[in-house]
């Protein structure tokens, strides 16, 4: 792996669901020594919950990366964090059972994760979630977590897909200026290109690979859905 010639991984893992349960999705992002986002994968999840998510995030994380190299997680769900940070130890002890004697939510996922921790130099950091000149490896995981909730079509480096559009679920302010423009002129806004893969526009209609797609506020679509968007 590569990851056995770096001291260290910086990465960010973050989930996404349109609905809670709704529309759901993973990624993660690992960045090069400059902190950079460098290789990263994101993947749909069907009709699922935030927690579900954000846990699928991390557990897909820790399952890309070599154990043998410390690895930094930068994170926005405190309660992925708290559970594999803070509750966990409690729950093993209990029988995988709450405080309170209930089970624990989603124990298949937290049972994986425990097992990937296990003798692991791991460090977990919170970063709160879309902030004006925010994190940049947990904004680009939450951007592709979005998008893939969106398309529910599996996305990544390898698969050359291009960087995820801003999040839907970012404020309008802290998006660039160019997605509030209303003007139908042809300028870059106007921009189409070639799907690399296929996907769904925000209509509800599907692309394929290789027809035209352009980019609007909320993600790739149908270069007209575009256009009306921004009328």
């Amino acid at each position: 792996m590569i990851e056995r010639m770096r001291e260290r991984l910086v990465a960010a893992c973050d989930g996404a669901s349109k609905g809670n349960p709704g529309p759901a999705a993973w990624a993660w992002v690992i960045a090069d020594e400059s902190e950079t986002p460098d290789r990263w994968e994101a993947g749909p999840l069907g009709k699922a919950t935030n927690n579900v998510a954000e846990l699928t995030a991390l557990e897909r994380l820790l399952a890309a990366t070599d154990p043998d190299v410390p690895l930094e997680i930068r994170m926005d769900s405190q309660y992925a964090m708290k559970a594999v940070t803070t509750w966990l130890p409690g729950w093993k002890r209990n029988g995988w059972k709450t405080s309170a004697g209930k089970p624990v939510a989603n124990q298949d996922l937290v049972v994986r994760i425990d097992e990937l921790l296990d003798g692991r130099s791991v460090e977990f950091r919170y970063v709160p979630a879309h902030q004006v000149d925010g994190d940049p490896l947990n904004d680009f995981a939450d951007r592709a977590a979005s998008q893939a909730a969106i398309v529910q079509e599996p996305a990544s480096s390898e698969l050359g897909s291009p960087q995820p559009p801003p999040s839907p679920d970012t404020p309008k302010a802290d998006r660039p200026a160019r997605a509030k423009s209303p003007k139908r002129s042809g300028g870059s806004s106007s921009r189409t290109i070639k799907a690399k893969f296929p996907g769904r526009c925000l209509c509800g209609r599907s692309y394929a690979a290789g027809e035209p797609i352009a980019k609007n506020a909320q993600g790739w679509g149908h270069p007209e859905c575009r256009t009306e968007a921004a009328g």
